[in-house]
């Protein structure tokens, strides 16, 4: 979250309506992007009314990307979700998106019915075709950030100012089962969008050119046949 204090308690309300019956241990964990608003003392209060609730914020602001990784590494659960601060991505997708981990590793929404700018629809079209010719990919929407995955899927997987729109694409790469779902989109209600051409088309042209480098010349796990082991 960025700046999103008017969307901290709607969204905390509305996960642990979805997560309240769930049999399993759950933990919400919400990542403040060194916000200049509210935001933070919003997370804290959300906090002190439930203890499923844990908030870790940045000192300076990082970015997307950065904070998702927070999200990942402050956390140890082996089973993840993602989704954006902002309430546009639906929750309520994600016990459905849950429950698909008993086939694949990795399940990651493509929005339908996008509620966005058409600036922003354009850029992500053209953000496809270009995946699509450099990386031999075709996710339809890597840029949606409702996601549900094994920590195991994320074998290989490095942070770096991007991660979040290749994050499907680096899984794949390293032999994780990944399938892409048709998931609800809403159009935003408070808060304004962080992003415009530059850093969302711009700046993922550029970052594709090291992905595709690193797609090449990345060393995935290889089966082993041990002399010592027993026979």
């Amino acid at each position: 979250m960025f700046n999103e204090s008017a969307n901290v308690a709607p969204l905390v309300e509305e996960i642990a309506r979805l997560f309240a019956a769930e049999p399993r241990p759950w933990e919400l964990v919400l990542v403040d992007d060194c916000s200049t608003d509210g935001t933070w003392a919003e997370i804290l209060a959300a906090q002190a009314r439930d203890p499923h609730v844990r908030g870790l914020r940045h000192t300076k602001n990082r970015g997307q990307s950065a904070a998702v990784w927070t999200g990942l590494t402050g956390s140890t659960a082996p089973l993840l979700c993602t989704l954006d601060g902002d309430l546009q991505n639906d929750p309520a997708e994600l016990p459905r998106m849950l429950a698909l981990l008993g086939e694949v590793d990795f399940v990651c929404g493509h929005r339908v019915n996008r509620q966005d700018s058409f600036v922003r629809k354009v850029s992500s079209r053209v953000a496809r075709a270009a995946r699509k010719l450099v990386l031999r990919y075709d996710f339809a929407d890597t840029g949606c950030a409702l996601r549900a995955f094994k920590r195991s899927s994320l074998t290989g997987v490095f942070p770096f100012n991007g991660l979040h729109r290749f994050l499907p694409i680096l899984v794949a790469g390293n032999g994780s089962r990944c399938r892409e779902v048709p998931v609800n989109h809403r159009p935003r209600v408070a808060g304004v969008s962080k992003y415009g051409v530059w850093n969302r088309l711009g700046r993922g042209l550029f970052d594709l050119v090291g992905v595709a480098w690193y797609q090449r010349r990345r060393l995935n796990p290889v089966a082993v046949d041990d002399s010592r082991a027993p026979r």
